[in-house]
């Protein structure tokens, strides 16, 4: 009877050992309480991850081409551990459609569930044109496992369900034209109004988005709604140059239409996913059609003169961080040989009417640059270039808190093209790159903690109207003040102008 016993105890031992060993291998959970319900999320690394949180309700059927809507309380648990589906969008790898219409979700990357913690809060909205891209495709344990920021990612609507212009169809479709905008401001009230369970400040947050995400986040200066869903904007490579006037919103519409075979603009309301995304994409016809889906001046999410409205809006106690890149279209002339050497047709797909302008001037600079030069300069200069220095010189005239930055570097020397810079922002602890200047990496995402944090910026002179204080971010990096950057008086807000 005594070995029984004694076999029984180190039996039991054995057990214990391993339930020990498999707990400090397993997943560890958290479930925490928002105002709609719980959430499961799960530990990865230093930080808790929460995936695919629905922050409206999906917007399909009755809610199609519609204002997004709170998610309604749910009774269960809600599984947050996987990333939720992606805008409906085309896969131009496989050629085919991806994604689904309720894709209306946020990711959670929080080093602290504690709501006494009140950590800085950055929320992520990715590029693609409008067109493409998810909140997924970047990973926020860059910001959320060393630098004490809660990071979030969103996915909003995109191409013609987040930007169709239908608002001459029927009253209740006025600001479908801006549904993509309308979801970016509801995530950022879920966000203000749930951030403090995961440990989030809600009058610490910074909005950063990159590209077509840097166009579509700086629209939020022009509705009054958004004035107090965020503290802080981060541009990167983009603008206002995105809010296309409601007749350019027409005529891409028009040219659905044609590639559809359909003559009434409601006659769109009720096509397949497949049907509208395959159209959409043969009218974008690849990278030319990178303006052709955004926001509308519409009169009702967005109205009147966008640097007008900005003058007259901005509150003074916000903070912003503005750049480029030096040579911006390189991405885009590898993307379409067209822009090579530049004719008017092609200048004309890419801007409309605003093409004769950059025609204007990449001739005026062709003789002297050279064909090549010439054309990666102006295309840089009227692509992103002239809009951010017109936005940032707008914010200087009411706000003494802005900085300007320019990435130049490019291990090659010949400029940094568009994106160029995400790598050095969102500096992977755990990715190695052997093309990555890990020195200017660390420099360069350093500041950008910094200002998230709300800390004063070292060595980084504001950009004021009278003192233009560009940071340059290259092998090494320098402070320039030019006298002044480059405008063309003639051309319009918009990138796109079509008639």
């Amino acid at each position: 009877m005594k070995f029984i016993s004694k076999y029984c105890h180190y039996t039991l031992f054995l057990l214990m050992l391993c339930y020990l060993s498999y707990s400090a291998n397993a997943q560890d959970y958290a479930i925490l309480k928002t105002q709609g319900g719980y959430l499961k999320g799960a530990k990865e690394g230093q930080t808790w991850v929460f995936k695919g949180i629905p922050y409206a309700e999906a917007p399909k059927a009755a809610l199609r081409f519609l204002p997004p809507v709170p998610k309604k309380n749910w009774p269960d648990t809600l599984n947050c551990t996987t990333f939720g589906e992606v805008s409906a969008q085309y896969n131009g790898n496989t050629k085919e459609v991806r994604g689904n219409e309720d894709c209306l979700s946020l990711n959670v990357y929080t080093p602290s569930l504690k709501k006494q913690s009140k950590l800085p809060v950055l929320v992520w909205v990715h590029g693609g044109s409008m067109t493409g891209g998810s909140g997924s495709g970047q990973n926020g344990h860059a910001f959320a496992d060393k630098d004490s920021v809660v990071t979030i990612t969103i996915n909003y609507r995109l191409g013609v369900f987040g930007f169709l212009y239908l608002g001459d169809v029927d009253p209740k479709y006025r600001s479908s034209g801006n549904n993509g905008l309308q979801d970016l401001m509801l995530s950022l009230r879920w966000i203000k109004e749930n951030i403090a369970s995961f440990g989030g400040d809600s009058n610490r947050v910074t909005v950063i988005g990159e590209s077509a995400g840097a166009k579509l986040v700086s629209t939020l200066l022009l509705n009054k709604d958004a004035k107090d869903l965020f503290g802080q904007l981060i541009l990167e490579s983009g603008a206002i140059q995105c809010v296309r006037d409601s007749a350019t919103a027409k005529s891409i519409r028009k040219r659905l239409l044609k590639e559809l075979n359909l003559k009434k603009p409601e006659e769109l309301l009720n096509l397949s996913t497949e049907q509208l995304i395959t159209a959409q994409n043969a009218i974008c016809k690849g990278a030319q059609g990178t303006n052709y889906f955004g926001p509308v001046a519409d009169g009702q999410v967005i109205s009147g003169n966008g640097y007008q409205y900005i003058r007259q809006n901005t509150d003074q106690s916000k903070r912003f961080l503005i750049g480029t890149n030096k040579a911006e279209s390189r991405m885009f002339i590898d993307m379409d040989k067209r822009l090579q050497h530049p004719e008017q047709q092609a200048l004309k797909d890419w801007f409309g009417k605003n093409g004769r302008l950059v025609w204007k001037n990449f001739k005026a600079n062709e003789k002297q640059l050279g064909t090549d030069s010439a054309a990666k300069m102006v295309l840089t200069q009227y692509m992103y270039t002239m809009h951010s220095y017109r936005l940032a010189d707008t914010l200087a005239q009411v706000n003494p808190n802005v900085w300007m930055y320019r990435f130049d570097y490019s291990k090659d020397g010949k400029g940094a093209s568009h994106a160029a810079e995400l790598p050095y922002v969102w500096l992977d602890p755990y990715a190695k790159n052997a093309n990555m200047n890990y020195d200017l990496a660390a420099l360069m995402h350093g500041y950008w903690v910094d200002f998230i944090h709300g800390k004063p910026i070292a060595n980084w002179p504001n950009y004021l109207p009278q003192h233009k204080s560009i940071k340059i971010f290259d092998q090494i990096t320098t402070v320039e003040t030019p006298k002044a950057v480059f405008n063309d008086p003639k051309h319009p807000a918009a990138c796109l102008v079509l008639r």
